[in-house]
């Protein structure tokens, strides 16, 4: 089936020679075994020629006439087509099948991105509520207040900002990745090349070719180093200047600049076999440790990671001291003494392999302090065994110390559940409990140490704040949660509330979570396991349960009116062991004391749910609602007598105030005046008697 063009083309000529053109080039070769014959099925031919009828040599009745009935006109006209013919017609079959890939790969695209932006554009509602939108938090920066004015500036600068990386983002763990590689090298092969003289010579381009490739990451880590950012009061800083300053004024820069001085343009003077003129690499070791400690924080096995990097700590150290061990030798001289390492002219001695080989055995024994090695003659070999000693004493005391203490953090969680489990045995031995309960216990302890369900989550979590407790709460209920009907509409505060309520509960095979007549303190969501709504007889099974129900949602709201009486109306089992979530009635009053709004949503909302089931009692509700009224009104009055009597108190306390008010101002006025008459008098008698007159 070929796929021909809806238009003819210059080789290709519409009308009613199209078919009978087309039939000519559609002819088969002349070396194909048997004989086709290709027919369009329209005589237009370029709008349908895309489907052949087939007739092969293998077609019934026409096996042994084929030749006599092929015509002879359309065998001289086939054996006359020329090459330029063919050649086009499959140049526009190819055109015609690229042309339509690239259309279908344009509409898959346009589908897939305009998907993938609507899942992007409809996050979770039942999860937006409680964390509300996402802030736009703004970078702390320097500036001069002053707009620019140029806004290709302005673009260019968003983009330069763009380049800052989060030292708690993933693209800086990579590159933390990335830089402790070249970093590690240099600590392993750099020491060793300077050490093993044959290794530096026979594998010098590889060495050549590793050792500038880690500068230029180190180089390139210099700039990572300058757009990392770092927190300053809670927000990531993104400032340029800011960046620098705080990267250059550190101890670390001058480590990281040290380490880049190219001491390698030394071999023009001292010849290039001199690894040790790059020793300066060494000192970027900052980033390998930092690699480490993140990479102890993001893993979910801690203990066995930090075993790991321990003992990688140990190899590095050991692998040092061979090669020191052998640069010792080489220095003092291969062979001269029992201690150092035997001549190299022995050709047991004499190759790359058993030379370090043998210098990391030596190490080992001596620094694990575990086998015997040959005494030292000289007394540099002395100084250098006593060093050796020393450290292994500390390399010996390191491993002891911190494998017991993580194999003892591996086994705290056991060790605290067999604790437990030992003394629920000791407690039924004591009670004398039946061997099938005792039985049924160990199972149940069993199932919770083989599903890793013994951790306390309240334990865990109560050293984070309320915020990520009611998070990580939300992230993992919330599948669960948005199955209950009547919290569907809730308040974002009343779910949070709700699911910090939420307490796992784990029950037996053949349990019963709730039996026929028993009133409903609890709701049940099922995270895991199976539920049997059953019988009286226990065995009958009615309806079954699965991961995602939840049942007795209604009883515990005490609604006004439901037939049920707030009493369970099935016997519901666990058929094995099964996973369930609990809400007390307790649980959820407390909870919704706070939202008396949400309490009304939450009634009304299972009034609604048992109207549709049938459940509710319109009669009672009315006359409920009758009851309400008339003991509001009573209520009313009450309140009213009690408010009369409390304004009776208070307007006679208040005319008592006022007549007391009154009698004092009046004393006080009397007070006021006799006062002022016994002042005047007094002013009066003080003053002097007026001069008499002078005579003339």
């Amino acid at each position: 089936m070929y796929p021909l063009p809806s238009k003819p083309t210059a080789k290709m000529k519409a009308g009613p020679e199209a078919g009978h053109s087309l039939q000519l080039m559609m002819t088969p070769p002349q070396n194909y075994r048997g004989w086709q014959r290709w027919m369009p099925h329209s005589s237009e031919g370029v709008a349908s020629a895309g489907s052949f009828a087939w007739w092969g040599s293998s077609d019934s009745g026409r096996t042994g006439t084929s030749e006599r009935r092929r015509p002879g006109l359309i065998r001289s006209l086939s054996d006359s087509v020329d090459q330029s013919s063919r050649s086009s017609l499959a140049h526009v079959f190819s055109i015609s099948v690229t042309s339509r890939i690239v259309r279908l790969v344009g509409v898959i695209r346009q589908w897939a991105n305009r998907n993938f932006r609507e899942e992007e554009a409809r996050p979770d509602s039942f999860l937006e509520r409680f964390r509300g939108p996402e802030l736009q938090t703004v970078t702390t920066q320097q500036g001069d207040g002053k707009g620019d004015k140029d806004g290709d500036g302005k673009g260019t600068k968003k983009k330069f900002e763009l380049f800052v990386l989060d030292p708690a983002g993933d693209w800086y763990y990579r590159w933390l990745f990335v830089i402790a590689m070249p970093v590690l090298y240099n600590w392993c092969l750099l020491v060793a090349r300077a050490c093993f003289s044959d290794l530096q010579r026979g594998y010098f381009l590889v060495w050549l070719v590793l050792d500038y490739f880690s500068d230029v990451v180190y180089i390139a880590d210099l700039f990572i180093r300058l757009r990392t950012g770092f927190l300053e009061q809670g927000l990531l800083v993104k400032d340029p200047k800011k960046l620098r300053d705080n990267y250059i004024h550190t101890l670390q820069f001058k480590l990281d600049v040290a380490s880049i001085i190219p001491t390698d343009l030394i071999y023009f003077a001292v010849g290039i076999h001199n690894p040790e003129l790059r020793f300066n690499r060494l000192l970027h070791f900052a980033r390998m440790f930092e690699f480490f400690d993140r990479t102890e924080t993001r893993t979910s096995y801690p203990n066995i990671f930090r075993i790991s990097n321990l003992v990688l700590y140990i190899l590095v150290i050991i692998h040092w001291n061979a090669c020191i061990y052998y640069a010792i030798s080489k220095s003092i001289g291969f062979g001269v003494d029992t201690w150092v390492y035997p001549n190299i002219t022995d050709p047991e001695y004499g190759y790359l392999a058993r030379e370090y080989i043998y210098c990391l055995y030596w190490s080992t024994l001596t620094l694990t302090t575990i086998g015997e090695t040959p005494p030292p003659v000289k007394d540099e070999e002395y100084l250098f065994v006593i060093f050796d000693f020393l450290i292994g004493v500390l390399i010996f005391a390191t491993i002891v110390g911190n494998v017991g203490s993580m194999i003892s953090n591996m086994n705290a969680t056991r060790a605290e559940f067999q604790a437990k489990i030992d003394a629920v045995k000791h407690y039924m031995q004591f009670r004398k409990v039946s061997k099938e309960m005792e039985a049924k216990v160990i199972k149940w302890f069993d199932y919770l140490w083989t599903n890793k369900k013994t951790v306390d989550e309240r334990e865990v979590l109560k050293n984070l704040p309320a915020k990520l407790r009611a998070e990580i709460a939300i992230n993992v209920h919330l599948s669960t949660l948005k199955k209950v009907r009547i919290f569907q509409d809730c308040e974002a505060g009343l779910l949070v509330e709700l699911v910090l309520k939420l307490r796992p509960q784990v029950f037996s095979p053949g349990d019963y979570i709730c039996r026929k007549g028993d009133i409903g303190k609890e709701m049940y969501i099922i995270k895991e396991g199976k539920l049997a709504v059953v019988a009286d007889d226990g065995v009958t099974q009615y309806a079954l349960l699965s991961a995602g129900s939840c049942f007795g949602e209604i009883s515990i709201l005490n609604i006004k009116g439901s037939k049920m009486g707030n009493r369970r109306t099935a016997n519901i089992r666990s058929l094995g062991y099964s996973d369930l979530f609990c809400l007390s009635k307790d649980d959820l009053m407390e909870a919704v004391t706070e939202y008396p709004d949400a309490k009304k949503v939450l009634e009304e909302r299972g009034r609604e749910i048992l109207m549709k089931e049938g459940l509710l009692d319109e009669n009672e509700v009315a006359a409920s609602m009758e009851v309400d009224v008339q003991e509001k009104l009573k209520q009313l009055e009450t309140n009213m007598e009690t408010l009369y009597t409390r304004f009776g108190r208070l307007l006679a306390e208040y005319t008592g105030a006022q007549q007391k008010l009154k009698q004092r101002i009046t004393v006080l006025e009397v007070k006021m005046k006799q006062n002022t008459e016994d002042d005047y008098l007094s002013d009066g008698m003080n003053s002097p008697e007026p001069a008499a007159a002078e005579q003339p």
